[in-house]
């Protein structure tokens, strides 16, 4: 039997996971192909930035829809539908023409901002009392994949015949699978999940300043994070490395963050106040970013990526972690995490463009890191409100 309810709580599980796994790939697959992408299609750096702005325009606007869309099919159709989505627009991004790249790559961001908002709701509701831990699992599990993306998509790309869009177009295999596990939770009886709609003007969300510094620390570590997917093989190209290493060289980096993408929310889960985390965070980035704004040589740009890496997957698995720990039910974690995906995303959009078209203006990367260090100090700022020990209503009432 493909199911059985008695072990339902293991395939939800497994379920997660497996769409946790589709949910960066096609993303940071893109940024080791830029060159080839631009190359074959004749499109400006600023124009390429578009493959991962396109994605966060969906996330900030469909991630406000996602809870609504999930109270009326349900949470377990609305993922299905989110993966559906996701899958063909892999398939027809992987077509070799400018429209059909862009509609794809707009479909992936459709696809991935929905489960993105609501599968932290659906640990919450189901795993209350082992948030950290799910968030642990769900939070590697993007990670690793991504870095995978990244890792193999040029290699992938020169030993296919069909180049880059086949790089690109295999990870609808992953799709194809995850839906096929999460069926069960589409079909099975349950209790619907009760959202209300979002209302901008009455909300008590949009009121709580602890609301709004989840959002930006949610917006500024997206912000370097689709930009470092975007532009590192790039940046690192301009050092001397060759496509192929550079391509490595992000996948490095997620590996390397994997620990702290794990161990960070099982330790903000079990203790009162995460501002400890933020600063260490803080600082690492800070490091990192300084030591490749001023240093030279394979080792030492190595050893900053590293550290930036650590940095990135904590930050990413931090930044989850808040829309559970600042929540106070499963309905509040889904309208936050609606909000701070929604607007958090649409601060993060505007990163790689503009670091694409800062590039073709001044033809070196030095700005762009610079702008990097800008916004790991908002986020910091930002951070450290998000981490205090209080929910938002909490803070809301305690404001009136």
């Amino acid at each position: 039997m493909f199911y059985n309810p008695i072990h339902k709580r293991k395939w939800l599980i497994v379920g997660i996971v497996l769409i946790a796994l589709n949910l960066r790939p096609s993303l940071t697959a893109v940024g080791p192909l830029i060159s080839s992408i631009r190359e074959d299609l004749s499109i400006t750096n600023g124009i390429a930035g578009m493959l991962t702005t396109l994605p966060l325009i969906a996330f900030a606007v469909l991630s406000a829809l996602a809870p609504r869309l999930g109270l009326k099919v349900g949470q377990g159709q609305a993922i299905f539908i989110g993966m559906f989505v996701l899958t063909v627009g892999i398939l027809v991004r992987s077509i070799e023409w400018v429209t059909t790249l862009f509609i794809g790559t707009a479909l992936i961001g459709i696809g991935v901002a929905i489960c993105n908002v609501l599968l932290p709701s659906l640990v919450k509701q189901q795993f209350p009392d082992k948030v950290g831990l799910l968030t642990g699992i769900y939070s590697i599990s993007l990670s690793a994949w991504a870095a995978v993306g990244s890792g193999i998509s040029f290699p992938l790309a020169q030993r296919m015949s069909s180049g880059w869009q086949g790089s690109l177009g295999v990870w609808a295999v992953l799709g194809i699978i995850a839906m096929v596990v999460w069926i069960p939770q589409t079909t099975i009886k349950r209790k619907p999940v009760k959202i209300p709609k979002i209302n901008i003007k009455n909300s008590p969300l949009f009121r709580s300043k602890l609301a709004w510094q989840v959002t930006i620390f949610m917006g500024m570590q997206s912000f370097m994070f689709y930009c470092l997917i975007t532009w590192l093989p790039e940046i690192m190209q301009s050092r001397g490395m060759t496509p192929s290493t550079a391509g490595w060289m992000l996948s490095f980096m997620q590996i390397v963050g994997l620990p702290g993408t794990f161990i960070t929310p099982v330790l903000a889960g079990r203790i009162t106040n995460q501002r400890g985390i933020v600063l260490s965070i803080g600082i690492l980035y800070l490091i990192g970013l300084s030591g490749m704004l001023f240093g030279s040589g394979v080792v030492w740009l190595t050893l900053c990526i590293a550290i930036i890496g650590l940095a990135q997957g904590s930050s990413v698995s931090l930044a989850l972690t808040f829309l559970s720990l600042r929540a106070s039910t499963a309905t509040q974690a889904s309208n936050l995490s609606g909000m701070a995906q929604s607007i958090g995303y649409a601060l993060a959009a505007v990163g790689p463009i503009l670091i694409g078209m800062l590039y073709d203006f001044t033809q070196t990367w030095t700005p762009g890191i610079v702008i990097f260090i800008g916004i790991v100090v908002i986020m910091v700022s930002a951070g450290i409100g998000a981490g205090r020990d209080k929910y938002i209503e909490e803070v809301s009432l305690a404001a009136k």
